[in-house]
């Protein structure tokens, strides 16, 4: 007979405090696809923000889709001087119309004295009386303990009994929050534990956590380990400051690892779980953000092994040099090639792409040297594995030519806009020969920061505007990031540059180019980034 699993409930908070990142400024169309990304994953509430603090989040309660987990807007509790009914601030909040309702309030005793102005037992009533209210509506009220371990270090008596004046109220879950980010697991094992034996219960307490210290995480499953069961977080760990707990490492840690994954249950299916890498990409896309690689469990190089005495012994088993199986949370393993790497590495690497060259030592010999040369050179190919794969074919003579560039030419021209100012205008001209035929393509692009303006952009434009038979493969392929490093200084400096890309069916690809000419640097790593893409649809 197994035991029964304890339900463990996720609550996300990425429209809200995920939303007060410093230069995060969500749509309301944005919020939906969030929300619902959200929704399809499993978690067990969505806090879609605060109504009423600014228009953004009003309107997408007005508009928000239909979900199976439990919207929550958020508020703070009413103010001194005036009733529950009589607040238009939570007024605001309660004319969302959702099912739950978060509100924060102070359990500091220098907060409540020194930043609201108001007695203790004032702040207490308040409390109490803003939780009745939310109750008395038929919402399912929670109370966020803001600055709780900070409160309870100093008067464990005040905090605790501003828990207990929600409770009463009729508060459904009561959030201990580590507001100012600085506590530290063993505190809020301790302090839970506290908390647990002072008569609130476990199943009425969840944990909000800051990440100051680096340790929301680590936070977030002391505070379990101790008795919590809801948990709140945000995607990729956003939030102000150093950010919130992050949902994309707590959630597969919570079905994976143990003792977690025997002891408790989620909303979240293993099926779902899948997802969590193309839900944790979306929203770096949202943001116009590059993923961060080495993010656990969902980073580009969370499952990458470069050593060569790895790559061979995960050839032999991966469970050698990873965790868990990357295809549980949907990543690759990637085996990257480098001037450290081995024969273990080159042949996982060229099974991975679909090439096999059987017993053929010397041709791997032969790519081996050609990589190390190259690196030389200035190229890496440890974050450019397209490249890397590219490289290969060549000397396998296994790249197909799609097409042949006869010449291409960039062009910087000053000029004044109609508003009287001085702008570049970077102009591209592309020839290619597809089938017999040339082709000349033509593009412009106004100066700007980043891979989206100016000439890098232009001749990318110009390079994928028209292969003919292959413009349909690439039409949903585009730049997601340029990075340019000087690999030698003075006068003889080399240019390299990285070019990551992506297409509609969420694939992410790095080339690299080397060259003294930023110019051609770009453009051999755009050549590449085509040619991988029109690889893999060929094959398909």
């Amino acid at each position: 007979m197994t035991n029964k699993k304890e339900k463990l409930y996720l609550y996300d908070t990425t429209l809200r405090d995920g939303q007060q990142t410093q230069g995060v400024q969500f749509s309301t169309a944005e919020k939906k696809q969030i929300a619902l990304a959200l929704d399809a994953l499993g978690v067990d509430y969505i806090e879609g923000g605060w109504p009423g603090a600014n228009p953004t989040d009003s309107a997408f309660f007005d508009e928000r889709p239909e979900t199976r987990a439990c919207f929550t807007a958020f508020g703070m509790t009413k103010r001194s001087g005036r009733s529950a009914g009589n607040d238009d601030v939570l007024a605001a909040v309660m004319n969302a119309k959702t099912s739950a309702v978060c509100l924060v309030g102070k359990s500091h005793d220098y907060h409540v004295e020194a930043a609201l102005g108001i007695s203790l037992d004032e702040n207490l009533d308040n409390i109490g009386k803003s939780i009745e209210y939310v109750v008395a509506q038929g919402r399912e009220a929670l109370f966020d303990a803001e600055h709780f371990f900070d409160g309870y270090r100093d008067n464990p008596e005040y905090a605790v009994a501003a828990l207990r004046v929600a409770l009463a109220a009729g508060a459904r879950w009561i959030v201990l929050c580590d507001t100012n980010g600085g506590a530290l697991p063993s505190d809020v094992g301790r302090i839970v534990r506290d908390v647990i034996a002072a008569g609130i219960p476990g199943d009425r307490l969840g944990i909000h956590t800051h990440n100051d210290t680096e340790n929301a995480v680590a936070n977030s499953l002391a505070a379990i380990e101790a008795g919590v069961r809801q948990v709140q977080g945000t995607l990729n760990g956003l939030g102000e400051r150093c950010g919130n707990a992050n949902l994309t490492t707590l959630i597969p840690t919570l079905l994976l690892k143990e003792p977690y994954a025997s002891q408790f249950e989620t909303g979240v299916s293993f099926d779902a779980l899948q997802g969590i890498t193309r839900i944790s990409r979306l929203l770096d896309d949202i943001l116009n953000r590059v993923p961060a690689r080495q993010a656990p469990y969902v980073g580009a190089s969370a499952f990458a092994h470069k050593a060569g005495l790895h790559a061979s012994a995960i050839l032999k088993d991966p469970s050698t040099y990873e965790h868990i199986d990357p295809a549980q949370v949907g990543n690759a393993r990637i085996i990257p090639m480098s001037n450290q790497a081995g024969q273990s590495n080159l042949r996982r690497r060229l099974s991975d792409a679909g090439l096999t060259i059987g017993e053929d030592g010397q041709a791997l010999s032969r790519i081996l040297e050609v990589v190390k040369d190259r690196e030389d050179q200035g190229y890496s190919y440890d974050t450019a594995q397209a490249s890397f794969e590219i490289l290969a074919r060549r000397e396998l003579g296994q790249l197909p030519e799609f097409f042949d560039v006869k010449r291409y030419k960039v062009t910087v021209e000053r000029r004044k806009n109609k508003y009287n100012k001085m702008v570049s205008l970077s102009e591209a001209v592309v020839v290619v020969k597809i089938d017999g035929d040339k082709k000349l393509s033509v593009s412009e692009s106004l100066d700007g920061s980043g891979s989206d303006r100016g000439p890098v952009n232009a001749l990318a434009k110009a390079l994928s505007k028209d292969l003919g038979q292959y413009q349909s493969m690439i039409d949903d392929m585009h730049l997601v990031d340029f990075k340019v490093r000087i690999t030698q200084g003075g006068t003889e400096a080399v240019t390299r540059v990285v070019i990551d890309s992506e297409d509609s069916k969420g694939r992410r690809w790095s080339t690299v180019g080397v060259s003294a000419n930023i110019v051609d640097a770009s453009f051999e790593a755009l050549l590449d980034a085509i040619n991988w893409k029109l690889i893999r649809d060929t094959q398909q």
